[in-house]
């Protein structure tokens, strides 16, 4: 590994094409870059490269980061991020999985490593790895009508899907994975049956309030991605236990191969790197519940998993198919929000906008998206309660799986619907990354006032009021006469000028 991190720093990467994309995946045990251009519907690789940094050995109980494990990862990021330079930024995402889910947001990791890379990292829930994992996986497998199977263990995570065609129809994320498994019950270098037995039980465990679920979903054919699956799949292979894949009878010989062996040191088997020999066990003992537990009698590898879903996800959204506009979409659909007022909103909150876009620097591609979506969507807390509806519609945007988003998305959603009435939530915006604090601030400010000009919930068209700011002074401007004539709007916006007050903000109405 040292060798292949000195060849990346003295090499430079060659000059990748204008519409190539980036995807960099974080996981707890390897970080992965993969370079490609959308070529039809096939993916054309320009580079690759791989670090085992296991990020998840440096978990702390108190979700901390141990000094030495956050210098090895944050080397590596450093390297990636000499590759990803000539690429357009919207052309890259970069995604954190299990540990950075765990991790303390007070402990900084996530800023330098985004300061090292020269990128925002953003952290994805597990449901949401399980469909981006699947996104990649299908891609790769012949189109066709059965429903599919697929798994992918990570280092501290395992994702279950089931999905047909590109649409991932069932998901789950297990915490359990090839380095938390080998850290808990299988430490240090020895191996015995009885670990392997406390190793395996431990993972049915984690896998039994599923294990119906996916046992009866109507799957016929499992597939494997990840490294684990991989070198699990090559050594089988390698060793002549199996010729097709990964069969439930080569698995068990490969277990009881490693207790044969009685330590890690020990492990010779044709095709098993030295980097993954100490987690290899941890990884077997999943794989083997996951056999057991879904009677699975045998398995595929795919060499296409999250990062291929993200690429693709990215190629999408480049042609106006965003997932997240089906998930908004959906979520209207099911809590029974209403679209026409929802609608209007949204458009005044736009111009808005449109107005400041230049005086509050709300350049970005995204602001417009997320302030539409909090449009849609502040409603969404009447579905519990009419009484402070705004704290149980962040609740549910916040705790969601939503589809599509990473959780920054979906804390900063959670904000801008909480924000956009009665006291302005300063504490809670604060609590974002630093970087969507005062954008996102800004954008509650223009979803407040569109709210407020659309209090009484009339169909007839509302005035444009022109809008101007200078830092944090605001001034809103009527046509001559029009607050005169509608003195409930006048006394609304003196009473939000007041709040916004509160919250070290100048709001004048004319």
């Amino acid at each position: 590994m040292a060798d292949a991190a000195v060849s990346v720093a003295t090499e430079p990467s060659p000059p990748a094409p204008s519409d190539s994309f980036a995807a960099v995946d974080l996981g707890s045990n390897s970080f992965h870059l993969l370079v490609a251009r959308a070529d039809g519907g096939s993916l054309q690789v320009i580079d690759r490269y791989k670090e085992m940094v296991r990020l998840g050995e440096g978990l702390t109980e108190d979700k901390g980061l141990l000094p030495e494990v956050a210098e090895r990862a944050l080397a590596c990021l450093e390297r990636i991020g000499q590759r990803l330079r000539g690429l357009a930024p919207a052309n890259v995402r970069v995604v954190g999985t299990n540990t950075l889910r765990q991790l303390r947001p007070g402990i900084g990791f996530i800023e330098q490593a985004e300061a090292v890379l020269g990128h925002p990292i953003e952290v994805i829930a597990g449901r949401e790895e399980a469909r981006l994992v699947y996104l990649g996986v299908a891609h790769g497998l012949a189109i066709g009508d059965e429903k599919r199977l697929v798994v992918d263990i990570g280092g501290g995570s395992t994702e279950l899907i089931v999905g047909q065609g590109f649409k991932a129809t069932l998901r789950e994320s297990l915490h359990m994975g090839c380095v938390s498994i080998s850290r808990h019950y299988l430490p240090g270098d020895k191996i015995t049956a009885k670990a392997m037995d406390r190793a395996e039980l431990a993972c049915a465990l984690e896998i039994r309030p599923v294990r119906e679920l996916f046992r009866h979903s109507g799957w016929s054919t499992a597939t494997g991605s990840s490294g684990t699956i991989k070198a699990i799949a090559t050594v089988i292979a390698a060793e002549g236990w199996s010729d097709d894949g990964i069969s439930a009878a080569g698995l068990a010989r490969l277990r009881a191969a490693l207790i044969d062996c009685g330590k890690v040191s020990a492990f010779a088997f044709k095709g098993l790197s030295e980097e993954r020999r100490a987690v290899f066990a941890g990884g077997v003992a999943v794989l083997r519940a996951v056999f057991q537990a879904l009677e699975i009698e045998r398995m595929r590898a795919s060499d296409e998993a999250l990062r291929e879903g993200l690429i693709y996800e990215m190629v999408g959204r480049v042609h106006h198919e965003d997932v997240r506009e089906r998930t908004v979409a959906t979520l209207c659909r099911r809590f029974d929000i209403d679209r026409e007022h929802a609608g209007r909103v949204r458009a005044t909150a736009l111009e808005l906008l449109a107005q400041l876009r230049d005086a509050w620097a709300l350049h970005h591609e995204n602001y417009p998206k997320m302030l539409g979506w909090a449009a849609d969507l502040h409603e969404i807390g009447l579905a519990v309660s009419h009484s402070q509806y705004q704290k149980h519609g962040a609740y549910l945007l916040r705790n969601a799986d939503l589809s599509g988003f990473t959780r920054q998305e979906q804390d900063a959603l959670a904000a801008l619907v909480l924000g956009h009435r009665r006291k302005f939530p300063v504490d809670v915006f604060m609590a974002l990354p630093r970087p969507a604090r005062d954008c996102g601030r800004r954008l509650a400010i223009l979803l407040r006032l569109a709210v407020l000009m659309h209090r009484g919930r009339s169909a007839s068209a509302e005035p444009n009021p022109q809008v101007e700011a200078e830092g944090d002074r605001l001034r809103l401007r009527f046509p001559a006469g029009w607050l005169d004539a509608h003195p409930l709007t006048r006394l609304e916006f003196e009473q939000e000028a007041e709040r916004l007050a509160g919250a070290g903000l100048s709001l004048e109405v004319g």
